[in-house]
């Protein structure tokens, strides 16, 4: 069984972690803190954002893809509402798979803990907003 997904849903969260990703990166907002402690300089002559640009695209719609359905399974599962279902799901894949494997991976790597926090924290609020959106426009049929 295929769940039932939304792919307006999945197609406006996969756009929204676009948005997220341009503040929170942004020299004003966490761009700044980043580059430093992740050793990236971000003036490097030559440098093309093109390919990181459309990976990211890429994943972001497999992370929607896979959040919607995640989500449908979980509200056909429990029941009650779709939106908190959204919610639910996000916040537990985020902390089960995203937060966790982070968090070794740095250990191993010997990234800053400031890095670590920082990067998954972005990762909570876009997982947050693309579960927001599947959340409030659920696939036609379910609610």
């Amino acid at each position: 069984m295929i769940p039932e997904i939304n792919y307006w849903a999945v197609l406006l969260a996969t756009a929204s972690s676009m948005v997220v990703g341009s503040i929170w990166y942004t020299p004003k907002v966490f761009g700044t803190r980043w580059a430093k402690l992740a050793d990236v300089d971000m003036n490097r002559p030559g440098m093309s954002a093109t390919l990181p640009i459309i990976v990211t695209v890429l994943v972001s719609f497999v992370t929607a893809w896979v959040l919607a359905g995640a989500t449908t399974i979980a509200w056909h599962f429990y029941g009650g509402s779709y939106f908190v279902a959204a919610l639910v799901t996000a916040i537990l894949l985020w902390a089960g798979f995203t937060a966790a494997r982070f968090i070794t991976h740095d250990a191993f790597e010997g990234r800053p803990t400031s890095l670590t926090v920082l990067n998954i924290a972005h990762e909570l609020v876009t997982v947050v907003i693309m579960a927001i959106l599947i959340g409030v426009w659920p696939p036609a049929g379910t609610v």
